[in-house]
């Protein structure tokens, strides 16, 4: 039977400081939000993985990537190449000196 009580392993942080703890939370998130904003395909994907998860007893992680996915749809990840040490031009045995 579904059981929306299951909690996440980690709280999903949202905007105005507040966190989803269970899968009610997330699906009364989702309810709140505009019409226009519930029909895009991020937070259609994570309707589906939340039923998913609660339909099918599946494990909770499912439902909080999908729900991490559609808050941070609009976060541009950039590739920082001064955290990375490289390894290029450097030998590394001493019989390749």
């Amino acid at each position: 039977m579904a059981d929306w009580s299951r909690t996440f392993d980690d709280p999903i942080p949202v905007p105005r400081g507040r966190q989803l703890v269970t899968l009610k939370d997330a699906a009364n998130y989702i309810q709140k939000l505009s019409k226009a904003e519930q029909d895009l395909k991020e937070w259609q994907a994570a309707v589906e993985a939340l039923l998913l998860v609660v339909d099918l007893d599946g494990p909770t992680m499912m439902a909080r990537i999908g729900m991490l996915r559609a808050l941070n749809r609009n976060v541009e990840r950039v590739f920082n190449p001064s955290r990375k040490d490289t390894h290029w031009g450097k030998r590394k045995l001493k019989r390749d000196q």
